[in-house]
């Protein structure tokens, strides 16, 4: 997948490594000659074995159980289009239904050097916003959890997407370093219950993991991949303030959800004659994200960042992803996009702004 514009490329796989062939210079020279030859090389002569049935020693062919190479994954920050709260579920959790689409870029990029000794290191701009336990660690520990022989390794984290920004960022993260783990690991990894990992972790984490266009339900376990969406030209902002630690949690105990029960639960219709960007805009305007007025309150920035997207040209909505605080815009064409994007960077220089394709 590219960014963009198609002039950076956003994956990257992993370098293949060389395979000897096994066959030492020489050998076969030495097999050619005679015993006379053997002896000065140093081998054994057939005329002195003790051995009156001698067999040839058998060839053990060695499949790797791990692809012992660097992988790289791009985490790819998640946006919600649609978001609709359903009600309470007995377990306390929030039931919804929605569409959700992922940025081209920026993004995160998770890189494995596959290896004996798990570990995480973390660079990028981002790094210094991160505080606690890195769900990567966490991930790399319950995937361990799940199959002690798989092989993991050392793994960097490039931290560029804000955190706790209603895009999934850390959930994108983890997500990443499962796919780099199935990856390293051909053989085991199919055993494994990997969606059940990626919900331990967190409810954005599933659909974080297929990584693809989907319609998610339940409290994000459940997930129908779409096909594709349409080319939807966008604006990610974010106004980088500080946030509750539990803002989250405060966004919905402020909705005040009705009790569903869980017989309640039914798979939501699939979205239908989204051909181009301005019907998936329509889309968003008649179905909205039910967080939106609790998360406003909770961060009151929302507000001022929602207003700047929506007064740029070409813009055919605004609306917030998650329990924000990023807010995004959908645009007629990339040039709007781009334009917009500059225009809201140069009047707010503090706020995290890109302009990127969603899909």
């Amino acid at each position: 997948r590219t960014a963009a514009g198609g002039s950076q490329p956003w994956h990257r796989r992993g370098e293949g490594c060389g395979v000897s062939s096994g066959r030492r210079p020489g050998v076969r020279r030495l097999l050619r000659s005679g015993p006379a030859a053997r002896a000065r090389a140093g081998a054994p002569s057939m005329r002195h074995s003790t051995n009156t049935r001698h067999k040839p020693a058998p060839v053990t062919r060695l499949m790797p159980s791990a692809v012992l190479q660097t992988i790289v994954e791009s985490a790819r920050p998640k946006v919600n289009l649609t978001l609709r709260i359903v009600g309470r579920l007995p377990n306390g959790f929030h039931a919804l239904e929605s569409l959700v689409a992922f940025a081209d870029r920026p993004a995160d990029v998770i890189t494995l050097r596959p290896g004996p000794e798990p570990a995480v290191t973390v660079t990028g701009p981002g790094r210094s916003a991160i505080v606690g336990e890195n769900l990567v660690a966490r991930a790399l520990r319950l995937a361990a959890e799940a199959d002690p022989e798989l092989t993991l390794g050392h793994v960097t984290l490039d931290k560029h997407l804000p955190i706790a920004a209603g895009i999934g960022g850390g959930s994108a993260d983890a997500a990443a370093i499962l796919r780099a783990v199935m990856r390293a690991n051909p053989q085991r990894a199919p055993g494994i219950d990997w969606p059940a990992i990626a919900l331990k972790l967190g409810a954005d984490v599933p659909v974080c993991l297929a990584g693809r266009p989907a319609l998610m339900w339940g409290i994000g376990e459940r997930i129908r991949p779409l096909d594709a969406l349409p080319d939807l030209p966008a604006v990610i902002v974010n106004p980088m303030q500080p946030v509750p630690a539990d803002k989250t949690a405060q966004v919905f105990r402020r909705l005040g959800a009705a009790a569903l029960p869980l017989a309640g639960l039914t798979e939501p219709s699939l979205p239908k004659g989204l051909r181009d960007v301005r019907d998936v805009a329509e889309l968003m305007r008649a179905t909205g994200n039910d967080l939106e007025p609790a998360a406003m309150t909770v961060v009151p920035a929302i507000a001022s960042v929602k207003t700047a997207i929506a007064a740029e040209p070409g813009g055919l909505v605004a609306q917030l992803s998650g329990g924000g605080p990023t807010c995004f815009g959908l645009f007629a064409t990339h040039d709007d996009a781009a334009r917009a994007a500059a225009a809201i960077a140069a009047a707010q220089p503090t706020w995290w702004v890109a302009a990127t394709r969603l899909g």
